[in-house]
């Protein structure tokens, strides 16, 4: 099989229809598809590959000015790109392979039930340390076809969790049985990309100008198949894979040589710095405070915190000699009063162990990338965390009430039960958050006489009536009211819910730590 011709890539037509298309027709194609049509992680590494092959191809663009037209000429550009390293795109077979390398041998036979199966390279699957409990056939052998095994070994080296792999030699050198995270999977990052309304167009607005790269230091380098590592001793080339921008889209975070369809020799490979050695294209920079001392870290995924409440991190365009915080570079593309969606999405893990994949989707104003516009985003968010924390009080007044939040087991129901209404509030705000950004877009919402000044009334708001029906819709969940003495602590409880609507804080550490997971 190879890449550049026989279809792979799961997408969408603009007809919706379900179909695959090969490396060169999902650019000659572009404009007939509509998305790809594959999980959170697979997104992200299908999307560096088209980019990686995109500025290989255009060796760019220069400048903004030549981002402002290349995008006429990528589908050719890419096409005659990709016949003249068809070689270097296959699967299997002599030669040179996509992301595998030659000389590599298993230190010692045997290993886990598994031995070396090509299912290890999908993390969804039960292997390894994945749980089983929604794959059962964790344990057996697995067929794949070709169009499988060449998305998942793109994916895999993108997002192969750290730990312990297998002992192998490559060219005669002992890789060792210790592994780092690859480049996508470093501390949970959250990967931001710019979405079109095609393939075509989102390809176009992800891509970085040299002149950008050459602001911040980087250097461009060489894509991993132009330059590919020969041996552990292969400095350059190495250097060329982990530490430049062309090279690191495409990683090669793991050693693999894949015997067919179903087996595999997997080792550990060359090591990818996180933050702040190398900058991900993709990353969102934010600042926070540890011990006292504040530091620049990237903006990390989490099951407990969903990503609409970190809208305003990913929405601020980086600038050129500046304080180095701010959401995904292609954002710099964007011309001024400019509304765009954003994709954002990441797969966590804890250590060697995939937890989650997630990924959202937010029609962004273009008043959200200016400070007012922001500002009314943080505002609203605070507005929610604050009727959260009322939320909290108002359930633990009722239990007080029924004499049902005390010691031991008691408090630990209690504490399950506002767990369990705070991950309804999250959940049911969420759906809502349309009508934050709408605030966002239009500030005079916020006013009762419909001007642009005066005192914020999220109260009047879509927003605020939202929030008020997911506190109270919460607080019915966790509070029975049948019974007379339930009937009583209700009544007060609620009194403490409504008798005032809730202050916003100045920032999320004015809050009481009332967050549920799955929020």
């Amino acid at each position: 099989m190879n890449l550049t011709s026989d279809p792979w890539i799961p997408i969408v037509w603009q007809d919706g229809r379900a179909g695959k298309v090969s490396l060169k027709d999902a650019f000659l194609r572009g404009e007939e598809i509509r998305d790809l049509a594959v999980r959170p992680h697979e997104r992200i590494a299908l999307m560096r590959l088209l980019i990686c092959v995109a500025q290989a191809a255009l060796d760019g663009p220069k400048d903004r000015a030549d981002w402002l037209t290349c995008a006429n000429r990528l589908p050719e550009a890419a096409a005659a790109y990709l016949d003249q390293w068809v070689h270097a795109f296959e699967l299997l077979g002599d030669g040179q392979r996509f992301l595998q390398v030659e000389g590599l041998r298993p230190v010692r036979a045997g290993g886990d039930d598994e031995g070396n199966s090509v299912s290890k390279m999908d993390l969804a699957l039960a292997t390894g340390n994945t749980s089983t409990l929604f794959d059962n056939a964790g344990g057996g052998r697995r067929s794949f076809s070709s169009a499988e095994v060449a998305l998942m070994l793109l994916t895999f080296q993108n997002f192969s969790p750290g730990g312990l792999i297998g002992d192998v030699s490559w060219h005669g050198q002992r890789m060792g049985r210790s592994s780092n995270h690859a480049p996508c999977v470093i501390k949970a990052l959250a990967h931001a990309l710019v979405k079109g309304d095609t393939l075509g167009r989102g390809l176009h607005l992800n891509l970085l100008t040299q002149e950008a790269t050459r602001r911040r230091e980087v250097k461009w380098g060489q894509p991993l198949w132009e330059r590919p590592p020969t041996s552990p001793s292969d400095r350059d080339s190495i250097q060329n894979a982990t530490a430049t921008y062309l090279g690191r889209l495409v990683p090669l975070a793991r050693l693999v040589w894949l015997g067919n369809h179903d087996d595999l020799i997997l080792g550990n490979g060359p090591t990818y710095e996180g933050y702040p050695h190398w900058r991900e294209a993709t990353a969102t920079i934010v600042r926070k405070v540890r011990n006292d001392t504040e530091e620049r870290v990237t903006l990390a995924a989490s099951v407990s915190k969903s990503t609409w409440r970190e809208i305003p991190a990913v929405s601020v365009i980086e600038r050129a000699g500046g304080d180095p915080l701010g959401g995904p570079l292609a954002l710099q593309n964007l011309s001024s009063e400019e509304s765009c969606e954003i994709w954002v999405g990441a797969l966590i893990a804890d250590k060697a162990k995939p937890i989650d994949a997630i990924e959202s989707v937010y029609f962004l104003p273009a008043a959200m990338f200016t400070d007012p516009g922001r500002g009314r985003y943080e505002a609203g968010v605070r507005s929610a965390e604050a009727w959260n924390a009322r939320l909290g009080k108002a359930i633990a007044k009722y239990r007080r009430e029924l004499k049902d939040e005390i010691e031991g087991d008691q408090w630990k129901r209690g504490a399950k039960v506002k767990h369990k209404a705070a991950t309804h509030y999250w959940t049911a705000v969420e759906q809502n958050v349309s009508d934050l950004l709408a605030v966002v877009d239009k500030p005079e919402l916020l006013h009762s006489d419909g001007s642009d000044s005066g005192g914020d009334d999220w109260h009047q708001t879509a927003w605020g009536r939202a929030l008020r029906y997911a506190a109270r819709s919460a607080y019915d969940l966790a509070c029975p009211h049948k019974t007379p003495r339930q009937l009583k602590a209700y009544a007060l409880g609620l009194k403490a819910l409504f008798e005032e609507r809730p202050a916003v804080a100045a920032n999320a550490d004015d809050l009481p730590d009332t967050e549920a997971p799955n929020a």
